[in-house]
């Protein structure tokens, strides 16, 4: 296995909601290794934009990291000094946020906000900072004759392209991506993805990608987490957890998502419900009041996430019934009933 780059463990954010608190992510757990994409899924609201920004130590003014550790390259984000922090940020942590033309300004060109970044963030001159915008453009697959351009030129989908050559400007080790194709058609969609991975494996990054599509994950990522009401419900090698998995959760996320190439998976089947209010969330496991496969266990007890094999971890109290469980999961009818406690 690649050398870890992120480990992550019992990561705790909440936010303040007048004199309370709110725990949107909750003793998360996974790691990140060195030149690997990461897919960080989950259905909205599950905590999993929470946690990238957590890894920037940029949130919102309610919000704050109350406990767990995010030890990158050896230095926990956590404890380090802000002035520390700022210096890593997109040298060594770079973001594309969700909507590319909400992030660029739309007054100046495209150029002059690369610039910014190159010569303010990254000390480079005048010619090496146009030397690089070229370079960029040219990883990225854009015309260099369109760095002159303003953001509202260009499509959504090369719009998408300029925030990913922001993001790798100065050669980050770690590029967080928060739903980079989320508002982007199916075949631009494939077209950024594949562009992702290539300038991934070219420049030996590691990326995680934070989506809601699972058939996102399986196209272009390595390894999967899979969060729910601001857990981690399963992890590990995405062949592991999305060809075999071993939560209700996540062999739920799998049936109500089509294949981003297009091939025929019959009926999408939804999850019924939706997750928990987060203010007052069930004792036990969160996903039991959802799941067709819950034990009186599963509303009392909560499950740890555990090792089932070297490179796969889940937090279900049937997680050894994995075989029969799934075979179960792939019925149609097994999702439209309203759910119940399980025999064992």
């Amino acid at each position: 296995m690649n050398e870890t780059l992120l480990s992550v463990r019992n990561l705790k954010v909440g936010y303040r909601v007048g004199k309370n608190s709110v725990d949107a992510v909750d003793g998360a757990s996974f790691d990140v290794p060195r030149g690997s994409i990461v897919g960080l899924v989950g259905e909205s609201g599950c905590g999993k934009t929470t946690v990238a920004r957590a890894l920037t130590r940029v949130m919102a003014d309610n919000a704050s990291i109350t406990g767990g550790q995010m030890v990158f390259d050896g230095r926990d984000l956590v404890t380090l000094p802000e002035r520390e922090m700022n210096a890593l940020r997109w040298r060594d942590i770079a973001f594309i946020p969700q909507s590319a033309m909400n992030s660029l300004d739309p007054v100046y060109t495209v150029e002059y906000q690369l610039n910014e970044v190159l010569r303010r963030r990254g000390g480079l001159g005048r010619r090496q900072a146009r030397a690089r915008c070229e370079e960029l453009f040219e990883m990225v697959g854009i015309e260099v004759g369109r760095l002159r351009d303003y953001p509202h030129q260009f499509s959504g989908g090369m719009r998408q392209r300029v925030a990913i050559a922001l993001a790798l400007a100065l050669n980050p080790k770690l590029v967080i991506a928060d739903e980079p194709v989320t508002a982007l058609d199916v075949i631009v969609q494939r077209q950024i993805l594949d562009q992702l991975r290539e300038l991934q494996s070219m420049l030996g990054i590691s990326v995680i990608l934070v989506t809601h599509d699972i058939s996102v994950v399986a196209y272009v990522c390595d390894r999967t987490v899979v969060m729910y009401a601001g857990r981690v419900a399963e992890s590990g090698a995405m062949d592991a957890t999305l060809t075999q998995p071993s939560h209700p959760y996540t062999m739920g996320l799998r049936n109500a998502f089509p294949d981003l190439q297009g091939a025929a998976s019959g009926t999408l089947t939804p999850i019924e419900g939706a997750p928990p209010d987060l203010s007052d969330p069930p004792a036990g496991c969160r996903f039991a009041p959802r799941c067709p496969f819950a034990l009186e266990i599963c509303a009392t007890t909560q499950p740890p996430l555990a090792d089932i094999s070297p490179d796969h971890a889940v937090a279900c109290h049937r997680a050894g019934e994995a075989v029969v469980l799934r075979e179960r999961a792939a019925r149609v009818e097994t999702w439209m009933t309203e759910p119940a406690m399980a025999e064992a």
